[in-house]
């Protein structure tokens, strides 16, 4: 539907394209070149993010990120990264331009390129392979103004990451999210709940919307009453429990006392 609108724009001189597309092979440079740019003659300015999902299967081929990466050969591709995960069942591959230009990235894994993406604002990470202290350190650095994260992992952290991380070893950097509003937990192991909430571990001035389950909530802050998850709780100001019905203790609101 898209493509012949694109064919029709011979004079257009800048495109900024940002799209998922669902079921087919993954889009590279050959494939964007053949299919959009060979009919834009006067194109000189091209910023976009493609993401490719597809469900693996017996017979689907697994390409590497360097597979990805050396079909943007044309000129116009001057600087292009890819990141190419495997969650599951879905095979996943993100081509976008440098520097990268849109606000929301949905989604990645503990692979992504030692780059600052310094417009997003919106971030979901996915992965079946755990997410130590150390990513999430990453994470802060690549994506310094973020302001929304979601996170899905349900693998526990490594023992080497429970000793790392643990109250009374200061080895370890304490993550600073210094703009996150927002925080959900959807589909979590009770460790990155810890890894969050737990002060020693990460840092979240800003926090005010907190999408948890009520189960983990009550777990990692010990039925309201732990000292250490308490400043991380102190701002929200919205506690979204995923649909569940819960009748709330006096303690939930003094842990957080702008409910």
């Amino acid at each position: 539907m898209i493509l012949p609108l694109f064919r029709r724009m011979l004079n257009l001189e800048e495109l900024t394209l940002s799209i998922t597309v669902q079921e087919r092979t993954f889009i590279d440079g050959t494939s964007l070149y053949n299919e959009i740019l060979v009919y834009m003659p006067r194109l000189n300015i091209f910023n976009f993010w493609i993401c490719t999902d597809n469900m693996i299967h017996n017979s689907f081929h697994y390409l590497s990120k360097d597979d990805i990466q050396q079909t943007f050969t044309n000129i116009i591709f001057q600087q292009v990264e890819c990141i190419v995960n495997h969650f599951y069942h879905i095979s996943q591959c993100h081509v976008f331009s440098l520097p990268f230009m849109f606000n929301v990235f949905d989604c990645i894994g503990n692979t992504f390129p030692t780059i600052i993406f310094n417009y997003v604002r919106i971030l979901r990470v996915r992965d079946n392979v755990p997410f130590e202290h150390e990513f999430f350190i990453r994470i802060a650095w690549s994506f310094p103004l973020l302001q929304e994260l979601t996170i899905n992992n349900c693998r526990p952290q490594s023992s080497l990451s429970d000793r790392l991380n643990s109250n009374d070893n200061q080895l370890y950097s304490i993550v600073n999210y210094p703009y996150l509003i927002s925080l959900c937990f959807e589909n979590v192991h009770n460790d990155y709940v810890e890894q969050f909430l737990n002060d020693t571990k990460t840092h979240l001035p800003r926090l005010k919307i907190l999408t948890i389950n009520y189960g983990q909530l009550q777990l990692v802050t010990e039925n309201f009453t732990r000292e250490r998850t308490r400043l991380n709780c102190i701002n929200v100001n919205k506690l979204d429990l995923m649909m569940e019905t819960v009748v709330h203790s006096k303690d939930v609101y003094v842990y957080f006392p702008l409910l």
